[in-house]
């Protein structure tokens, strides 16, 4: 895979979230159990690179004295047990998938883009980790085969982390650095 510098991956990353409501954030890996660090990125640690994210909720009211809003406080046991490994096909589907609320991929429609150009960007953004990254969601899509997620059924089910009424996203796990890729709603 090949490396990937800042100006692009940042400007698929601004684009493609654009018009979600979302949290794109990356921080440095400390810990063997990397859940402490998903925990530590959803507190706002700085990127290690210094590469802008998304943070929708950076001017929300409700941030006040609640640094990881609009995530809910859990334990790292909490969120491990709500995240199941997914492979690098799905992880890249889910990221376009979480570009609009319902965790579809019926939401490509909306981009000037092709669905090629756009499954591009999203492998721009997963270059940044790595080709032996790991890759983690709380959506439940299940295909036949497991780790994989089926973004042709309608069916679909997720373990929320925040104080939203459905929150979805990816969890991105390298050998120095954890990405999370979040969007939210509130029906």
């Amino acid at each position: 895979m090949p490396s990937v510098d800042q100006e692009s991956w940042e400007t698929a990353v601004h684009h493609l979230y654009e018009d979600a409501y979302a949290y794109v954030a990356t921080g440095p890996r400390r810990h063997e159990d990397w859940t402490l660090d998903v925990l530590a990125v959803m507190a706002r640690v700085p990127d290690p690179r210094g590469w802008t994210g998304v943070d929708d909720a950076a001017r929300d009211p409700d941030r006040v004295g609640n640094p990881i809003h609009p995530f809910a406080d859990r334990s790292p046991e909490y969120v491990a047990r709500r995240l199941q490994r997914i492979d690098r096909e799905s992880a890249e589907n889910l990221l376009l998938a979480l570009t609009e609320d319902g965790c579809t991929l019926s939401n490509l429609q909306y981009f000037s883009e092709s669905p090629d150009e756009l499954r591009a960007m999203a492998r721009t953004i997963l270059a940044r980790y790595g080709d032996e990254a790991g890759f983690h969601t709380n959506v439940k899509k299940p295909a036949h085969v497991r780790g994989t997620l089926d973004f042709t059924t309608r069916n679909r089910a997720y373990s929320p982390l925040s104080v939203y009424t459905e929150d979805c996203g990816l969890v991105v796990v390298a050998d120095t650095e954890v990405g999370l890729f979040w969007n939210f709603a509130d029906y």
